[in-house]
């Protein structure tokens, strides 16, 4: 859910209702009807605003930073920004690029980080919520099976269980950008580069992408017996919604 001060805190005393507009209705009312359009989706719309009316300044930065935390990825914003400026104006064009260029300059993992981006987890898509990246590291059919898995932002994986009759579940090593994990009945985890995730054989989970954030891990299947994987739903997006 948005929650806005900015009116408040810059004009509370010499526009009181102009901050109450703003922080309640706009941000606190209409951004926060997810229902009707995602965050994401406002955010683009929103900055497309901004940009066909030449607003080059500090409310674009601030709804480009926004946009990022809502999920456009810095691909996405090129490719906005390019298509708007045959609409929109070439100068009025550059000039968002110069503050796209700022806002995303952190903006990392497109590679997928250490071991590289691989290719489209296409045979996996259905169970994932965005795109998703595989680069299988080791043959299974040598050894224990190493793959980097990289999610774009906001990207995570449906709920799934790791079966085993012996043995068995998963290890993740976290090498790049931010992402979550999490178990059925207990909150969600954050994950950083360095993190380790131990995932018994049995346990109900979810992993993936911060909405802000490219995130990538090595998976590492762990030996067992009769291994398989077990997919369920998908995350919901209002519980996603909420992880910051």
């Amino acid at each position: 859910m948005v929650k806005q001060t900015a009116g408040r805190d810059q004009l509370g005393e010499f526009a009181p209702k102009f901050a109450e507009l703003n922080d309640d209705v706009l941000f606190g009312q209409v951004w926060n009807r997810e229902g009707k359009l995602s965050l994401k989706t406002r955010s683009i719309l929103t900055v497309s605003a901004l940009v066909s009316k030449g607003l080059i300044d500090s409310s674009l930065e601030a709804h480009m930073t926004n946009a990022r935390k809502n999920g456009v990825t810095r691909d996405e914003m090129a490719e906005i920004l390019t298509h708007l400026a045959f609409y929109a104006g070439w100068p009025n064009a550059w000039a968002a690029f110069r503050t796209a260029v700022e806002v995303y300059r952190e903006d990392g993992g497109t590679d997928g980080g250490l071991f590289g981006l691989g290719e489209p987890n296409t045979a996996y898509a259905r169970y994932f919520t965005g795109n998703s990246y595989l680069k299988p590291l080791t043959d299974p059919a040598e050894t224990v099976f190493l793959a980097n898995v990289t999610f774009e932002p906001g990207c995570r994986n449906h709920w799934h269980i790791h079966r085993a009759a012996e043995g068995g579940g998963q290890i993740l090593l976290c090498t790049n950008g931010r992402g979550w994990y999490q178990e059925w009945g207990r909150e969600a985890r954050e994950l950083l580069p360095g993190d380790v995730v131990y995932i018994p054989a049995g346990v109900k989970h979810w992993h993936g992408a911060a909405r802000d954030s490219w995130f990538s891990h090595v998976a590492l299947e762990a030996p067992g017996t009769d291994c398989s994987n077990e997919w369920l739903e998908a995350v919901d997006d209002a519980q996603y919604g909420t992880l910051r």
